[in-house]
């Protein structure tokens, strides 16, 4: 009755992190480190904004987004990329990038790739619903390790030719998820010239831009541009969960070539929820407004001070490029979870509920991740509580 596919699908990580916590007494006061869900302050002008057009809530809203919201989520590429992506045909208004990296998958993978199964590649470890994506319309997900032999990025260009000879689409998640690693200009221009060269898309992630240390990460439009790339390649997702701290507002954006977008308005006509009109007014004022970026960035670069100095004695310790997750080696992320609970009440992810195992290997295992949400007071005295008893 249901489709088998999704029949042997593991278990989400935060339900398996409940059941391998939950039943156990926090052994102190509890700090939440595990899920990615911004603590900063938003702009204290958005809920007014949203009250003043609270009448909007009386209609349905444009089901791409506002033609303000688009021409000024088109701005902001300008600004941040040098790109200008035509309002019109190349953006389309999300509830958040995980709406768009899903159905990126149901309107653009074609049903065969050169009379086969198509192939996803998917960094590993990665965000689950790059993979939930390709199972969803029959493709074949490939996990490529992302490890710190190769920089923490998938190595797409070692795959042999055979299998990118299938390849419909390849996700990629810059910086990454959960390693803070970034995509720089030569492996953004090596990427897209294989995508050119064996045609496929490639769906570039790129919630976490705007959290880095010194230099802006480059974007995989970008890049495109500059090297002349068939403006179908890439397709962005972004939002104003990371950039804004408005996870609730449920705000992003795709923007892409006008067929690839032609073809994702299609589909969300039929099966999409269009963002709530005063949250779109709203939006379009966030995404024209920088000083509360820059002020949110400030608040990660103390961060990044402070956990380097905390974990500087660590083996293995790489403080991440970018966003606000902490990749921490130990001998096995469960165990150490478990024992950071247990003695600590510091609630962490263990770094394999992120992957998959391939060939018996599971390049997460070796792994806690710790999000940095929190404000850098609370962070400061969980890391030494996490650090104190994991690696004491």
């Amino acid at each position: 009755m249901f489709p088998d596919r999704f029949s042997n699908l593991p278990e989400y990580a935060f339900p398996r992190l409940r059941a391998l916590l939950d039943h156990h007494q926090p052994g102190g006061d509890v700090a939440h480190m595990t899920i990615g869900e911004p603590k900063h302050p938003f702009p204290d002008w958005v809920p007014g904004v949203i009250a003043d057009n609270a009448a909007g809530f009386n209609n349905y809203p444009p089901n791409d987004g506002t033609p303000g919201l688009r021409g000024a989520i088109s701005d902001w590429l300008k600004r941040r990329f040098g790109v200008k992506p035509d309002p019109d045909t190349q953006i389309m208004v999300l509830n958040g990038t995980r709406e768009g990296l899903y159905n990126a998958c149901m309107a653009l993978v074609p049903e065969k790739v050169r009379g086969d199964q198509p192939l996803i590649l998917l960094p590993n470890p990665f965000y689950q619903v790059y993979m939930i994506g390709a199972i969803s319309v029959d493709a074949r997900p490939v996990m490529v390790p992302a490890t710190r032999a190769t920089g923490y990025l998938p190595d797409y260009s070692g795959l042999p030719t055979d299998m990118l000879n299938r390849v419909a689409a390849v996700y990629i998640c810059s910086p990454s998820n959960p390693q803070g690693a970034v995509a720089d200009r030569a492996y953004l221009r090596e990427l897209i010239g294989l995508a050119e060269q064996f045609d496929f898309q490639i769906f570039a992630d790129e919630c976490y831009s705007e959290i880095y240390r010194d230099t802006p990460p480059p974007g995989a439009m970008e890049v495109a541009t500059e090297m002349g790339a068939d403006p179908e390649r890439v397709v962005v997702f972004h939002s104003l969960s990371k950039r804004s701290n408005l996870p609730g507002l449920r705000s992003g954006f795709v923007a892409g070539g006008p067929q690839s977008i032609a073809r994702l308005k299609q589909l969300r006509a039929y099966a999409g929820a269009p963002v709530p009109l005063p949250l779109q007014i709203a939006s379009e004022r966030v995404w024209a407004d920088e000083e509360h970026v820059i002020e949110n960035r400030r608040l990660y670069q103390e961060k990044y001070d402070v956990a380097d100095a905390l974990m500087a004695g660590i083996q293995g310790y790489k403080g991440p490029e970018a966003g606000f997750f902490l990749w921490l080696p130990v001998e096995d992320g469960e165990t150490a979870a478990l024992k950071a609970w247990k003695e600590t009440g510091v609630r962490v992810l263990p770094g394999a509920y992120l992957a998959r195992d391939v060939d018996g290997s599971n390049p997460g295992k070796g792994y806690i991740r710790a999000a940095m949400v929190a404000p850098k007071h609370e962070m400061e005295h969980a890391l030494i509580r996490l650090r104190d008893c994991i690696y004491s």
